[in-house]
C-alpha cells in the first residue's frame, strides 16, 4: 500500500513544482467619478407674469426640504401678500407620486390630504404648503393658506402638460 502512495506523492508534489510563478498584483483601476448630477429643468416660463417677483432655478433642495430634488421656482408679491409657486419636473408620474409622499413627510403632523386635486395642504415651518403631483410634475403653492391657495394652484396645475 504504502508502494502506491508513494508515486501518487511524487506525482502531486511534481506538479506543485511545475506550476507557473504567480501573476503579479494589478492595481485596481479607480473608480470613475461620480458625474455632477444634471441641472434641473428650467420652468419658469410657465409660472403667470402677473405679480412675479422673480423667477429661478434651484439646483437641489427646493424650499429647503432635504428630501426634495431641484425645481423652478417663482416668488410673487398680489396685494401686500407673499407667497411662492414651484415645479420639480421628476422622471415618471410614479415618480412624482413618491416625491409627493417624501414631500408630505416633510410637512408638520397630519397634513389635509385634498381628494378632489390629488395632493396635500400642510404647515412647512411657519409657512404653509399647497402642494400636488401632475403628470410627471411635483407642484405647489407655498405662504398662502389653502383657500387662497388652491385657485393659484388650479391655474398652475392647467400649464403642466
Amino acid at each position: 500500500m504504502t508502494k502506491a502512495i508513494l508515486p501518487a506523492l511524487f506525482l502531486v508534489a511534481g506538479l506543485v513544482g511545475c506550476s507557473s510563478a504567480p501573476e503579479p498584483a494589478t492595481t485596481p483601476a479607480p473608480a470613475p467619478k461620480a458625474a455632477a448630477p444634471a441641472p434641473p429643468p428650467n420652468h419658469t416660463s410657465i409660472f403667470p407674469d402677473a405679480g412675479k417677483v422673480s423667477a429661478t432655478v434651484v439646483p437641489n433642495h427646493i424650499l429647503d426640504m432635504k428630501s426634495m430634488p431641484g425645481g423652478s421656482l417663482a416668488e410673487y408679491t398680489v396685494k401686500g401678500k407673499s407667497y411662492k409657486m414651484f415645479i420639480i419636473d421628476v422622471d415618471s408620474n410614479q415618480a412624482a407620486a413618491f416625491l409627493l409622499l417624501d414631500m408630505k413627510g416633510e410637512l408638520q403632523k397630519d397634513p389635509e390630504y385634498l381628494a378632489n386635486f390629488g395632493g396635500y395642504s400642510g404647515m412647512y415651518g411657519d409657512q404653509p404648503i399647497f402642494c400636488f403631483a401632475k403628470l410627471h410634475y411635483l407642484a405647489g403653492v407655498v405662504g398662502l393658506p389653502k383657500a387662497k391657495a388652491e385657485p393659484i394652484a388650479v391655474d398652475l396645475a392647467a400649464q403642466l402638460h
